[in-house]
């Protein structure tokens, strides 16, 4: 059950998070354009659409990571080998912008994203590279088909003379 919550919150923030970014992103991208600012002798209009380009990149990115974990969240099931990809490289991403906020921005939007990284963290963990979560009925489950199997091979070699119930095949 906690599973579920931690990955549709952590869905539900990210998806918040792409909308920052990208309203971030396209103010940065307003303000260079208005104010004709220029880097190093760089157009400002490239600049201008280069931010509104990432704006759009991020969001959809976050957009589409919190999407997966909120999938992930509704069906309790581990994500494909894509979206683990996709959640591992926003994790990666929230780790290295945490390290550079302490110093640029604070600690408190280090706090914040390191409690995003743990939720993804969270997820993938709690999820594993399987499809569904080992749970109580999962456990029962393969506990009663190995029992099966090991009835079924005591039955066979019962069925064999003595000698030939151990003995390997001559190469």
């Amino acid at each position: 059950m906690v599973r579920r919550v931690a990955a549709a919150v952590a869905g539900l923030v990210l998806i918040a998070e792409a909308f920052g970014v990208f309203m971030l992103l396209m103010t940065v991208g307003i303000v260079v354009e208005n104010q004709s600012m220029s880097l190093d002798g760089l157009d400002p209009a490239l600049m201008s659409d280069g931010a509104f380009g990432f704006g759009v990149f991020s969001a959809v990115f976050l957009a589409g990571c919190g999407l997966v974990l909120l999938l992930v969240g509704g069906r309790d099931r581990a994500p494909a080998r894509l979206g683990r990809v996709l959640l591992v490289i926003a994790a990666v991403v929230h780790g290295v912008l945490g390290a550079l906020a302490v110093g640029l921005v604070g600690w408190e939007a280090f706090a914040v994203l390191m409690a995003v990284l743990a939720l993804i963290v969270y997820t993938l963990v709690a999820y594993g590279p399987g499809g569904r979560p080992d749970g109580p009925e999962s456990g029962q489950a393969a506990r009663e088909e190995r029992g099966r199997e090991r009835e079924e091979g005591q039955e066979l070699a019962q069925g064999l003379p003595q000698g030939e119930a151990g003995s390997k095949p001559a190469a």
